[in-house]
C-alpha cells in the first residue's frame, strides 16, 4: 500500500494590482467639509444622522454635504455617480468623505 501524497493550494489568484499610497490624514475635522456618499442600502440615512451629529459635537465649523448631491454609490448609475465623483468633491471643496456601504 502507497502512501497518500499532499499539496496545498493559496487560494487566491495571483495579485493583479498593487496598492496605492492613502491620502494624508487630516490633522482636523475642524472647519472642514465633509461629504456623505452611500449605496443607499443598509440604513445609510440613519448612520449618517448619527454621525453629522457627533462630528459637529466635536469639530467647530464642520460643514456636511449629503450623500442625495451625488447620487448611490451602487446600482443602475452607479458608473456614471463614480466617474463624475472627483470632479463634484472637487467643485463642492470636500475635505473629508464618510462613505457608507450596506453588507
Amino acid at each position: 500500500m502507497s502512501e497518500a501524497v499532499y499539496s496545498a493550494h493559496w487560494p487566491r489568484a495571483p495579485r493583479t494590482q498593487q496598492a496605492e499610497p492613502v491620502a494624508a490624514r487630516l490633522d482636523s475635522l475642524e472647519g472642514r467639509t465633509v461629504a456623505f456618499l452611500w449605496d443607499y442600502l443598509f440604513r445609510g440615512d440613519e448612520i449618517f444622522a448619527l454621525v453629522r451629529r457627533e462630528l459637529q459635537q466635536r469639530f467647530a465649523g464642520i460643514r456636511f454635504i449629503g450623500h442625495e448631491t451625488f447620487g448611490s454609490t451602487h446600482g443602475a448609475d452607479e458608473r456614471e455617480v463614480l466617474e463624475q465623483l472627483p470632479g463634484k468633491l472637487r467643485a463642492l471643496g470636500v475635505d473629508a468623505v464618510v462613505s457608507g456601504m450596506g453588507c
